[in-house]
């Protein structure tokens, strides 16, 4: 069955899995593993530019096991993180092993919290939508739904979007002005979302406050459960993830504006408008988020459907790899401005 091919992404909690259950060096297998082997096994492996015809297109919408298997990731997600914080709790650890068990926490935090929680999000019925708050939560990133889904995909490839990188932009200055302003723009998306429907924003029905709330009580469980060096080593983790997020929305739009006329309006969102990678591990690791640009083309479309089309801009390599890129800027700008040049 096709869908299975997503189970892929059972290699991470197995990494972290060895992760957790060992010591020295092999606390870093995830890392390894990710960010070392997968950017290696893509430059073997030609892209799969292959989308559903018509037939299989309307066969596999209906199929249900694509959407188990984001549900599975949610106990998956739950349990690692209980474990990684009662590791945290009673495990005396080198400076080694505590970057190994907390990286490998951050991974699971921004490839399943983030990522898992960010498709979820984008489905129209009211349980999804939670099971991606439940996850998101679990990456201290619960901001990132109303902002995404009112904010990013309605101003992307504009000035107006925090997550859209500028050309020249640095990573890492990106990386505060992205997380920052799009949490303020969360408020902003809830605080008139509340207006437009005659409620103050003090009100249950703004997702931000809940959301707040949520973040304070989880922390705060943590700490009188577990200890306030437990508590940082989670907060570090969700760090972690959200950054592996912010770097993800770096190579996504990095140099890519939309249009305007001459009285100030976008052009419509079109599917030049995001970087799209259709290299095979990173497709099946995250979902087909790759596919970026006809997702940004059509944000309810689920994962499995995503296509990859001739007119999308296309990254030199898969995510793992241009996320390693964009750490050295001066190689990023070298490979990245020339594309840009030549679209």
């Amino acid at each position: 069955m096709k869908a299975l091919k997503f189970l892929t992404i059972l290699t991470l909690p197995i990494t972290v899995y060895i992760s957790f259950t060992n010591m020295g060096w092999l606390t870093l297998l995830p890392l390894l593993v990710f960010f070392g082997l997968v950017p290696l096994l893509e430059l073997l492996f030609k892209p799969d530019k292959n989308n559903f015809n018509k037939e299989q297109e309307a066969q596999e919408k209906e199929n249900r096991l694509y959407t188990y298997i984001l549900y599975a990731m949610v106990p998956i997600q739950l349990v690692f993180l209980v474990w990684f914080l009662w590791i945290m709790k009673d495990t005396q650890l080198t400076i080694l092993e505590y970057i190994g068990k907390i990286s490998a926490m951050g991974l699971l935090c921004g490839v399943i919290g983030i990522n898992v929680g960010h498709e979820l999000g984008h489905r129209n019925n009211r349980f999804d939508e939670l099971l991606g708050e439940i996850l998101l939560l679990t990456s201290l990133d619960t901001h990132f739904l109303p902002y995404h889904n009112a904010g990013h995909h309605f101003n992307v490839a504009t000035p107006k979007d925090a997550a859209t990188a500028r050309r020249n932009e640095i990573v890492y200055l990106f990386w505060i002005r992205s997380h920052f302003q799009s949490y303020y723009q969360a408020w902003e998306v809830e605080n008139t979302r509340l207006k437009n429907s005659e409620r103050s924003w003090f009100h249950l029905q703004n997702r931000m406050l809940i959301y707040t709330l949520c973040n304070i009580l989880l922390l705060a469980g943590i700490f009188f459960l577990f200890g306030l060096k437990t508590l940082l080593a989670f907060i570090t983790a969700a760090v972690f993830g959200i950054l592996l997020l912010e770097t993800v929305n770096y190579i996504e739009h990095y140099g890519l504006l939309r249009k305007q006329n001459e009285k100030g309006r976008y052009e419509r969102v079109k599917r030049t408008h995001s970087w799209n990678s259709d290299h095979r591990i990173g497709m099946l690791m995250l979902f087909n988020l790759s596919r970026h640009s006809d997702h940004h083309y059509n944000g309810s479309k689920h994962y499995q459907l995503l296509k990859s089309l001739p007119e999308s801009p296309q990254m030199p390599t898969g995510y793992p790899g241009m996320m390693l890129v964009a750490l050295v800027p001066p190689l990023w700008f070298s490979i990245m401005n020339k594309k840009i040049q030549d679209l």
